[in-house]
């Protein structure tokens, strides 16, 4: 069995230990710039950010902005890994929100042809925030029963479009500034307390599905959705993401375990990469399904 390694960006939103412990060799990191309180910091995401206070800025007006992972540092990476004899199997933030893939696969084409006898696979994950960590979650416990590179790159072609991501924001302004609602739709909604529910689709995109009236019946919604689709939930780790307002994901925990029985939950901030874009406030559920 060949040696290698599984990769990623710090778009799947682990947790620098989590990653660890369950076998991710690294996390390359996607950039974010706060301009906040009249000052401008420019951050790598890379998991030592404090996030309350990352959060809290962007409540007091900051604003952000971020950039993807470019073609030198993944050459770089690359070509260390495949020095020290170790396959790469890179699973990327999904190309329908980052041109990351796609820099991935440059460099993968620059490296390679020194190192003739090693392989690199990349794998568009068309996935977000914790969505993206589950499945690479579940490429890394395939990992651990032994199975190849190739077939856990074969079998997350295969499952990648049953990674179910539900989404609700509090702050519909931070969807206004990436252009996802109009102006007028985030004013209304503002002063109706609407609240959107959002999905992450099979290109990738984040796109919206419903709307709710009321910050509970948004929540309740995501676990609605998980009821319908969820494939043997009782045998399931799921994932929740939120962007600091930890009590609304334990609540939703608490509701898919009363509901479903599910064997396992993890809750990690959204990172700021993701979080400057849908702001404080938000709440995602992570699950196997039957579809997206």
């Amino acid at each position: 069995m060949s040696n290698f390694v599984i990769l990623s960006d710090s778009c799947a939103d682990f947790d620098l230990a989590m990653a660890a412990k369950i076998g991710v060799e690294e996390l390359l990191p996607l950039t974010c710039v706060l301009e906040a309180d009249g000052s401008r910091t420019q951050y790598a995401d890379n998991g030592k950010l404090d996030y309350g206070a990352f959060y809290n800025a962007l409540r007091k007006g900051g604003t952000s902005t971020t950039s993807q992972v470019n073609v030198e540092r993944f050459s770089e990476t690359f070509t260390r890994l495949l020095a020290q004899g170790k396959d790469i199997l890179y699973i990327g933030f999904s190309s329908g929100l980052s041109g990351t893939v796609n820099a991935a696969r440059i460099a993968q084409e620059d490296v390679i042809e020194k190192f003739p006898e090693r392989k690199i696979m990349i794998v568009d994950s068309l996935c977000a925030s914790l969505g993206q960590g589950l499945l690479i979650y579940h490429a890394t416990q395939l990992k651990k029963q032994g199975k190849t590179m190739e077939e856990i790159a074969a079998w997350l072609e295969e499952n990648k479009l049953h990674l179910c991501h539900w989404f609700t924001v509090d702050d519909l302004q931070f969807l206004k500034r990436g252009g996802r609602v109009s102006g007028a739709a985030a004013a209304v909604g503002t002063m109706l307390s609407i609240k959107p529910v959002m999905h992450v689709d099979n290109e990738g995109h984040l796109i919206p599905m419903e709307k709710v009236r009321g910050r509970r019946q948004s929540l309740d919604a995501l676990v609605a959705h998980m009821e319908k689709t969820a494939i043997n939930p009782q045998e399931q780790t799921i994932f929740i993401s939120h962007g600091d307002c930890m009590e609304d994901a334990q609540y939703v925990a608490h509701q898919v375990k009363a509901k479903m029985n599910v064997k396992d939950v993890y809750i990690h901030y959204v990172g700021p990469v993701i979080g400057s874009h849908s702001g404080p406030g938000t709440v995602a559920l992570f699950f196997l399904g039957s579809q997206r």
